[in-house]
């Protein structure tokens, strides 16, 4: 592979027009000489910027914790393609190698709605046209934006939240808008939300000084900023009789890390309720979980039917991975059907408005409204795409490897391990887990040590101005100490309010409140060493 310069300069030796005065061997044999100690430099620049096989393997034994996916889901890789790396597992066969890249293509393109074309399906109505959209690097986390709300945006990688604040759940408006509102169309259809018109959706940031002063007793400061997101109700495709923006409150949600969630999936249900009883003894998670989610009635999962406790997304609302983040997304997000998913992502007020429409009628031309809103809400919409593209893109979405740790053999990590440990910290954030005996979508991932660091359960963390994620799911830690170098951020939590790691622990409250404490009151040589300890986990 050669880089664009090498090909250039190439082009300087050799593209000569014939009739041209002949070279001397003597220059010809040093112009080739030249040429070949630039290639050979050219190519060593490529190969740092390319993700190398021999890169993605340990080299030497190191003990069990570096190993944080387990032998079979780890890489030993800390480039910005780390998160981007097949399981060892996934490389060493190759029939799952090959269907592991498939799934990494649809995952790269974008769909287009022209029927007939590679990739096509999208719409009539859709967030994003692809899945590196909203998950960049795979890392999941997109970077914090601010001002206007662009979904073309590469950064921009926000889920929106409309719901009623006056709700003691905090109900999302889903009689006009689905759970994530479309912002982007296929014409003639509209968007529930015209990103476009009038002021649009803003995002602003506001600063929060917390209780503390944001200062720490040994008086260095710290600054804490949260998000207000309005939408002009003139961007509102629904009249204001019917959906009064000024009586809703709108949340951003950025999208969660893919990396690693085959191992999470993996993880036995039985051990999942086993955690959440213990940390209801500790008097946490009271009431958060309840009954287990019916996988048969909210889209299946072939190798687990039936009911699973939460464990995908914010609020723990997807029980397995086969309707959890992937499963649907690739539906929901560009409203691409599939033989399992045959209906469109649509509420029926939004088919009754588009029934409505001039254009859309002329669409539709002979049918009448009724029969039009009845079209869009059919259940049997012709599938788009097809089920081998689909499992191909599952095991992707389960075959990607979590990036190894690094220097756990450091005293300064080591002294921060054990702070993570005495602060609390290691309650809610579980340093292991065994994957379960017999993971049948991937049995070579069965019976595991992972180290997510992470319960999968949700915690009150009384967060000032949460949006709806006032209880929100613990975030696995494995592989965030490689954020900014993959990402090019290091922006956390839900909304990405904290802009580092700091930020993120000084936003906790509620049930982590003691733990933050003990943070707070830490000499500043000790808060340092347990930052460094969850940038090396």
């Amino acid at each position: 592979m050669f880089c664009k310069r090498t090909i250039a300069l190439a082009e300087c030796f050799h593209l000569r027009k014939k009739g041209r005065m002949k070279m001397k061997v003597k220059m010809k044999q040093r112009a080739q000489l030249i040429l070949a100690v630039t290639c050979a430099a050219c190519l060593a620049a490529c190969e740092k910027d390319q993700p190398n096989d021999s890169n993605t393997k340990p080299d030497k034994e190191y003990s069990e914790e570096y190993y944080a996916g387990g032998k079979a889901g780890t890489v030993f890789i800390t480039s910005s393609f780390a998160y981007k790396q097949p399981m060892p597992v996934i490389d060493e066969d190759p029939t799952l190698y090959k269907q592991f890249m498939r799934g990494e293509r649809i995952s790269d393109r974008s769909f287009v709605a022209t029927e007939g074309m590679g990739y096509s399906g999208l719409g009539p109505v859709y967030v994003r046209k692809s899945c590196i959209a909203c998950h960049p690097s795979y890392g999941g986390h997109s970077q914090r934006i601010s001002g206007k709300f662009d979904s073309n945006d590469s950064r921009n990688g926000y889920l929106l939240t409309i719901y009623d604040p006056n709700s003691p759940t905090l109900a999302m408006n889903t009689t006009y808008f689905t759970g994530m509102p479309q912002t982007r169309a296929v014409l003639p259809f509209k968007p529930p939300i015209d990103e476009n018109k009038g002021n649009g959706i803003t995002i602003t940031w506001l600063n929060h000084t917390d209780d503390y002063g944001n200062k720490f007793p040994d008086g260095e400061t710290y600054e804490l900023i949260y998000p207000q997101v309005t939408i002009d109700q003139e961007a509102v495709l629904f009249d204001a009789s019917e959906v009064d923006m000024s009586k809703h409150k709108v949340g951003i949600e950025a999208t969660i890390g893919i990396y690693g969630t085959g191992l999470l999936d993996a993880i036995s249900d039985e051990d999942l309720r086993a955690e959440h009883q213990r940390q209801q003894e500790r008097g946490y998670c009271q009431g958060l979980i309840g009954a287990d989610i019916d996988d048969d009635a909210t889209g299946g999962n072939k190798y687990y039917p039936g009911k699973h406790p939460g464990r995908f997304t914010y609020l723990c609302t997807r029980g397995s991975l086969d309707n959890g983040p992937g499963a649907n997304a690739i539906w929901n997000i560009t409203n691409v059907n599939r033989t399992d998913r045959t209906s469109l992502y649509i509420t029926r007020k939004y088919a009754e408005k588009m029934s409505q429409d001039p254009d859309v009628r002329q669409l539709y031309s002979g049918l009448t409204s009724e029969q039009i809103a009845d079209s869009l809400m059919s259940s049997k919409q012709k599938p788009e795409m097809t089920m081998d593209d689909y499992e191909a893109f599952m095991v992707w979405h389960r075959g990607l490897a979590v990036p190894a740790a690094r220097n756990l053999d450091d005293p300064k990590v080591q002294r921060g391990k054990e702070l993570f440990s005495s602060a609390g910290c290691a309650a809610c954030h579980r340093p292991s887990w065994k994957t379960r005996d017999n993971y049948l979508p991937l049995p070579a991932i069965s019976n595991q040590t992972i180290y997510p660091y992470t319960d999968l359960l949700r915690h009150d963390l009384e967060m000032h101005e949460p949006g709806r994620a006032q209880v929100c799911r613990t975030t696995p830690l494995w592989g965030r100490g490689l954020m900014k170098i993959v990402s090019g951020h290091s922006d956390r939590l839900h909304d990405l309010r904290a802009r580092n790691t700091v930020e993120a622990i000084m936003w906790h409250g509620g049930e982590a409140q003691q733990s933050k404490e003990k943070f707070r009151n830490m000499p500043k040589e000790d808060r340092d060493a347990l930052i460094q300890f969850l940038d090396a986990i």
